[in-house]
């Protein structure tokens, strides 16, 4: 019995060492048990030591098989053909969680890149291609893909997407209180992202090749952090100047970079760097100041309106050329949310008007003018907002309210309505996923 004693000591260790670094571990805990029961079946039949021997023999070769055991220790990957590992691509849209994410993130930079296009339709053939080019780094897209698919030349309209297949991850200044909202409203569930509590406290987001990244923040104002599955890791590639608080970022050139710019004080308040997912590079530096004034697309072109401290109207567009001016907005606003449109013009959503409070305006820039073309059911300012098929979702910080803003096929603002309440998190983090995400 002694000797069993130690087979079994030392099949647990192995078995222990073995999990620490494998993935499977629910499936080897089930592979486990079956052994187990088999060992049970064999030894209650047996009648001396020798027979024992033998079926912990058999115990030991069982183990070994179980995906991380020691014949595949990292797990299925190891063992396919294990009964217990099921095909992870197989109906891989409904349950492989990998797949889905990366899916998911090459929709989004499609999206991004046929809504920013010009109308030529070299760019629209260029996102279809950058875009199977993404769908092949995913998981089981190869084992999937049994035929090639031509791209259409004729149309490039997307088919929009039902505010009940829409599920965002929200991250605010409190990192343990992220949640996944659903699009529709019906659903608001918690969610674990692995970072310090304050990791995301007053960054700025964007995304770069389909990667949620956060940049600055009060935890460390020249980090730069990458979203990967759950856990935020940050990279060793920083930002070339402080940006504690105050400052935003933007997607730019179809989604293969990020723009950088603004801060708390001073000449950071004008500066501005692109972040190309491996270094980040100084560009130029806006005209006027626009702390708390935001980033988005005019034109396809990024743009920045208002400025907290200055108390000031004015706008302004970046190109390869430098910063220009665009017509002032109507107020001195500031804490808004800018939003681009497929058509090339901007919206400008909620903010804080300069001796007026929070406003709940909706303004847009077209054809170089300024047109209040709605309003958000609640005045707000510091919220955030992203833009999903044919919605824009607003989570505002004042109201506490998730707002959808909902257009036509033309652009035009159809609708208003209130999904539900959130905490009172200023300018959360937002990032367009997959359900049951971090759940």
């Amino acid at each position: 019995m002694r000797f069993l004693l130690i087979i079994f000591i030392n099949l647990a260790q192995a078995s222990l060492r073995q999990r620490d670094s494998c993935n499977d571990q629910e499936i080897n805990n089930d592979c486990s048990a079956v052994c187990d029961a088999e060992y049970f079946d064999c030894s209650k039949t047996c009648e001396n030591s020798d027979c024992l021997r033998k079926c912990a023999e058999e115990v030991i070769s069982c183990e070994n098989s179980c995906p991380c055991g020691a014949d595949c220790p990292t797990g299925c990957v190891d063992c396919p053909e294990h009964p217990l590992c099921a095909d992870e691509c197989e109906d891989a849209q409904f349950i492989n969680n990998d797949y889905k994410i990366c899916v998911n993130a090459a929709i989004y930079v499609l999206d991004f890149c046929l809504r920013t296009c010009p109308p030529e339709i070299g760019c629209h053939n260029s996102c279809y291609e950058n875009y199977t080019q993404m769908l092949f780094l995913c998981p089981c897209i190869e084992q999937e893909t049994t035929t090639t698919t031509e791209i259409s030349t004729t149309t490039t309209e997307i088919s929009p997407i039902e505010p009940s297949d829409v599920f965002i991850l929200v991250i605010p200044v409190y990192v343990d209180k992220s949640y996944l909202q659903s699009g529709d409203g019906s659903s608001q569930v918690s969610t674990t992202i692995n970072a310090p509590d304050n990791y995301a406290r007053y960054a700025a987001h964007a995304l770069v090749n389909g990667k949620l990244h956060i940049f600055g923040g009060t935890s460390d104002g020249t980090k730069i952090a990458r979203l990967d599955d759950c856990t935020l890791n940050e990279l060793t590639v920083r930002l070339n100047e402080e940006r504690g608080a105050c400052h935003a970022a933007l997607s730019i050139e179809n989604g293969k970079k990020a723009l950088i710019c603004f801060g708390n004080s001073g000449e950071v308040r004008k500066t501005c760097e692109i972040f190309d997912g491996s270094i980040t590079v100084l560009t130029f530096a806006s005209d006027s100041t626009h702390r708390y004034g935001g980033l988005g697309l005019y034109k396809n072109q990024p743009a920045s309106v208002g400025c907290l401290d200055e108390e000031h109207q004015k706008a302004e567009t970046l190109s390869a050329s430098g910063w220009t001016a665009l017509p002032d907005h109507p107020k001195r606003i500031s804490l808004h949310s800018l939003v681009g449109l497929e058509n090339h013009s901007m919206l400008l959503i909620g903010g804080k008007d300069y001796g007026n409070g929070y406003q709940s305006g909706i303004w847009q820039l077209k054809d170089e003018n300024w047109n209040e073309i709605g309003e958000l059911l609640q005045a707000d300012y510091s919220g955030s907002a992203i833009h999903i098929g044919r919605s824009i979702y607003y989570f505002g910080y004042v109201s506490n309210a998730i707002e959808r803003l909902d257009f036509t096929e033309t652009e035009d603002l159809q609708t208003v309505e209130f999904l539900r309440n959130s905490g009172q998190y200023y300018l959360p983090v937002l990032f367009q996923t997959v359900p049951n995400y971090c759940i």
